[in-house]
């Protein structure tokens, strides 16, 4: 349900975010839960003793106010996902970032997008048709998005700055990463968009690429992928599209070209293959004013508020016996268990906050 949040709300919000081992999922299910953030964060320091927890602190308000303040003097703004501006395409996703901060042109995320991702050590002709396809594609109407890295990212902004072009960083909206495209970044300050899930001031990290990729191919309805190697991040963002089911399209190349193997394996496997912006176009086209149908919405294991303090003591001693090491199907737990799936998941809930379970991805939990 969409709500226009107040300023103690949205400082709510994001503390809630910023807590130590609240992720997406876990934000998702305390909401589910409680309701309000602010419901939540009164909550959630007796969950975590009950799941054995010890020291466990919620950030300082001062500091998340401090947060907002710097976000307000870069110019840039704070959308948190249950907010009518946020935009439709990472709404849908299952479960939403909580919060992303928005640094220039904000009215774009409400446009149509296509995301145009590849190697950073792009040859020439991939530049090239990079250039082209981005160009055709937002004279079509669509915004592009990418990732501001080195090679086909930087291409497609450099292609659809004056059309409409959104960045997502891996680090704080203020951070400009690769030191290299600070000229773009600016450029896309200015004409485009600039969105972030980190705080002002955070380096991008390696654990942070992988988020940053599910936002690119979640605000768009499709993924191009022009070159990448085996196991890079632009395959990564593939896997996340078909996850959130979204259109996947390739570019072909060489078979002697290493940067080629990766769409090549893309097509093999029903991505569309690419050869103009009309092929995309072709398959987009339809689709383009709907809504973004999502595999399975689904929130993973919210227990609902109804439950019981008793019903989850009940049952704490027999999740705890059950785990291991090894991943385990919350399903599969919750049948075994033979025990109210709501107690199973109010258990799992405080065992995560208290940090001794980890939520992995296919529903699964294990200890941590």
């Amino acid at each position: 349900m969409q709500k226009v949040l107040t300023d103690a709300e949205r400082l709510d919000w994001l503390r809630l975010a910023r807590t130590d081992r609240v992720g997406p999922v876990t934000f998702a299910n305390l909401i589910a839960r409680f309701g309000t953030a602010g419901a939540a964060l009164d909550a959630i320091p007796g969950m975590a003793r009950r799941g054995g927890g010890k020291n466990f602190t919620l950030p300082e308000a001062a500091a998340i106010a401090g947060e907002i303040a710097a976000l307000q003097g870069l110019g840039a703004r704070l959308i948190c996902s249950c907010e009518p501006d946020f935009p439709r395409g990472l709404a849908a996703l299952d479960p939403p970032p909580p919060v992303i901060s928005v640094l220039g042109h904000p009215h774009l995320l409400k446009r149509e997008m296509v995301a145009i991702v590849g190697a950073r050590n792009a040859s020439a002709l991939a530049r090239k048709f990079t250039d082209m396809l981005a160009r055709d594609l937002g004279f079509a109407g669509l915004v592009v998005a990418s990732g501001l890295a080195r090679g086909i990212d930087a291409a497609a902004h450099e292609a659809a700055l004056a059309v409409g072009t959104v960045a997502v960083v891996a680090g704080g909206l203020d951070v400009i990463y690769p030191p290299e495209n600070e000229r773009l970044y600016h450029a896309i300050r200015e004409q485009g968009v600039i969105i972030s899930e980190m705080p002002p001031g955070e380096a991008p990290q390696a654990r942070h690429f992988p988020r940053r990729n599910r936002l690119i191919s979640g605000l768009a309805r499709g993924v191009v992928v022009v070159e990448a190697a085996e196991r890079s991040g632009s395959l990564i963002t593939a896997d996340y599209a078909l996850e959130q089911g979204r259109e996947i399209f390739a570019v072909p190349g060489s078979p002697l070209d290493p940067r080629a193997k990766g769409p090549n394996r893309l097509i093999q496997d029903g991505a569309t293959l690419t050869q103009n912006a009309q092929d995309i176009l072709a398959v987009l086209t339809p689709m383009l004013g709907g809504d973004f149908a999502e595999p399975g919405r689904d929130l993973p294991g919210a227990p609902p508020a109804a439950i019981s303090q008793a019903e989850a003591d009940r049952v704490r001693a027999a999740v705890e016996e059950a785990l291991g090491p090894a991943p385990v199907a919350i399903d599969e737990l919750i049948r075994q268990l033979d025990a109210p799936a709501a107690a199973v998941l109010t258990v799992l809930l405080e065992l995560e906050l208290a940090g001794r379970c980890t939520r992995l991805p296919g529903g699964q939990v294990a200890w941590s």
